[in-house]
């Protein structure tokens, strides 16, 4: 794609949190709960002639977003968005991991929403503006992070079903810890029968508000049962597992080989789950993408051929299963350890990205 540079205007805020305000925050900051005091924006919008361009970057002040009754985004769903993390190193520098990826997703996203698509230059850039302002945001203890939110609205205000010609690019942040809280330990999860996430020709395979919308029902049914997180199947397929309403999956057997369902265009393409494939096979790990099926995780389970199974995804990076939950039926045990291959990636992964270990792939981009 065509590298565009873009001088970003600098309106910083006029109220922002005090230091002893913003302590009192990272001391306990959840997940998603506060967010820092500023925002880059980038606008995009189609001339008379019918040339798209981005323009008009900017950084200023977090608040609130003024949008017309008839945007676009309000009425269609015309959105899309990314996730992804700051990480303070021992040395003070600020640095992400593989922002490329998620640029390319983005863009990937776009072209299933019929929105633009945004040059890397633009998107890398604002991230660095954003957390150049708010470096004092990005947490100092173990396992926190600084969560950035980069996403994509359509706002031009028309009700005619259309591609929107006016768009908004904006990035937020917010500090995070760890994304189920406490203690990492193997999480319950519950099996929806009643609801798909999404379909063969949908917008699966993109991320998007919508899909997570479709997941809360679900969720909600999880929560009703003490799960943490819904696995979605495709009962069209001999139920095969797709994957949660956040995350990716990966099953671990016996032999070391890993398995995580292949990518059918219904699954989110997870940046973390590229990355654990990666890193397994850099340990001489046999990793395999294909349908694996509800009965073949019962079973191996029961017959001791698989014995971890993990969700991965950028808030919760990876996380042990301990059970699923189907109506009365239950795969694995709820006083289920978290296995060693799982924390060994894990432990790894989080290494790179927080400076600890080799980043021998480059995946790693400094931002301050």
């Amino acid at each position: 794609m065509t590298t565009i540079e873009l001088e970003f205007a600098q309106h910083p805020s006029t109220s922002p949190r005090t230091p002893e305000q913003r302590e009192a925050i990272l001391a306990s900051p959840g997940f998603g709960n506060h967010f820092t005091d500023h925002t880059t924006v980038v606008d995009y919008a189609v001339d008379a002639s019918g040339a798209g361009g981005w323009g008009n970057a900017r950084l200023e002040a977090y608040g609130p977003i003024a949008l017309d009754p008839a945007a676009a985004v309000l009425h269609y769903g015309q959105e899309i968005f990314e996730g992804m993390k700051a990480y303070r190193h021992a040395d003070n520098s600020m640095w992400t991991f593989r922002p490329e990826a998620n640029a390319a997703r983005l863009n990937r996203s776009a072209a299933r929403l019929a929105l633009p698509q945004l040059p890397e230059s633009i998107f890398l850039e604002s991230l660095r503006q954003l957390v150049s302002a708010d470096k004092e945001w990005v947490p100092t203890r173990d396992g926190e992070s600084l969560y950035l939110r980069p996403f994509m609205i359509a706002t031009e205000a028309f009700l005619g079903v259309r591609p929107a010609r006016e768009v908004s690019f904006r990035v937020i942040a917010s500090p995070a810890a760890n994304y189920f809280g406490g203690e990492l330990a193997p999480v319950s999860i519950w099996l929806s029968r009643n609801y798909a996430r999404a379909g063969r020709g949908g917008t699966g395979a993109a991320k998007c508000g919508g899909n997570y919308a479709a997941s809360l029902a679900a969720q909600l049914e999880a929560e009703a049962h003490d799960c943490k997180q819904v696995l979605f199947l495709d009962q069209f397929n001999d139920n095969a597992v797709e994957e949660l309403g956040g995350m990716n999956v990966f099953f671990v057997f016996k032999d070391g080989t890993l398995v995580t369902p292949s990518l059918t265009g219904t699954i989110l393409e997870g940046i973390t789950r590229s990355s654990i494939i990666q890193l397994a096979k850099d340990r001489g790990l046999t990793v395999q993408e294909r349908k694996i099926t509800l009965d073949e995780w019962r079973e191996g389970v029961s017959a001791g051929d698989i014995t971890e199974v993990f969700a991965c995804g950028t808030a919760a990076v990876i996380t042990p299963i301990g059970q699923l939950k189907d109506g009365d039926d239950v795969i694995g045990a709820p006083d289920s350890r978290a296995g060693e291959v799982t924390m060994s990636i894990r432990e790894q992964l989080l290494g790179i990205q927080t400076g600890v270990s080799e980043d021998v792939h480059g995946w790693l981009t400094r931002l301050v």
